[in-house]
């Protein structure tokens, strides 16, 4: 396993809280910024637009995706086209489909050959992936988020997944592939093995970067420790 430091691919912090996302910021390793409605909502933000404008005063420099959130095309198109006037460093978030099932590939395409830098979410398939890297084939630079976390709950190993995605995205130098919604912190060295050139991870898992390298007979006796630890605070007795 490569050194941290080592490390090829960039590691984008997930997230809608501002203070962990300012935290994040301070840590060179983090390289861009995603975020969604789901995460927004979680976090108690109540004013979208307001939301990410302060976001990006505070952050101008660094890749940020704020998403979408209607489920009729045409207005979809225009909150993108909104959303994509914040800054030259935002990514537009577009669902591959709608909650119908209805393909976005067309406004996937309008929006990639009118300028707009995208981040096509909510990825499962390679059929879905094949299909996403000819939208964006004409566009800008572009990302592709292939949530492997949720193909990995399915039962499916997400590496060799993941790795025939990078192969499918290759002709496209101006897509990455985004490992989305990875579960431990394992899943960057693996997106890292594999090719993948982007992971977005929470700030739990960031969190664990520390455990990194830590002996595992150490780790084993710190884990003892807690045991005893917690079983002291609350004062069981048989």
């Amino acid at each position: 396993m490569k050194s941290f430091d080592k490390l090829k691919i960039k590691i984008f912090a997930d997230g809608a809280d501002k203070n962990g996302i300012l935290e994040m910021y301070k840590k060179p390793y983090i390289k861009g910024f995603t975020t969604n409605p789901t995460l927004m909502h979680k976090a108690g933000v109540g004013d979208y637009r307001a939301f990410a404008k302060d976001i990006l005063r505070a952050i101008p420099n660094l890749p940020i995706s704020f998403e979408v959130f209607s489920d009729e095309f045409p207005e979809m198109e225009r909150q993108a086209l909104e959303i994509a006037g914040w800054g030259k460093n935002v990514y537009v978030k577009i669902p591959i489909t709608n909650t119908q099932g209805q393909s976005a590939d067309d406004l996937i395409r309008r929006l990639a050959q009118a300028g707009v830098k995208l981040n096509v979410t909510a990825l499962m398939t390679l059929n879905q992936v094949r299909l996403v890297g000819k939208c964006l084939s004409y566009g800008p630079a572009s990302f592709v988020s292939v949530f492997a976390g949720r193909v990995a709950d399915t039962g499916i190993d997400p590496v060799p997944h993941m790795a025939a995605a990078v192969e499918l995205l290759r002709p496209y130098p101006n897509v990455e592939l985004i490992w989305a919604s990875p579960r431990e912190l394992l899943n960057i060295f693996q997106a890292d093995a594999i090719g993948c050139q982007v992971i977005t991870v929470t700030n739990d898992i960031l969190k664990k970067i520390p455990l990194i390298g830590k002996g595992l007979e150490d780790f084993s006796l710190d884990t003892v420790k807690m045991f005893y630890r917690d079983a002291q605070e609350a004062g069981y007795k048989l």
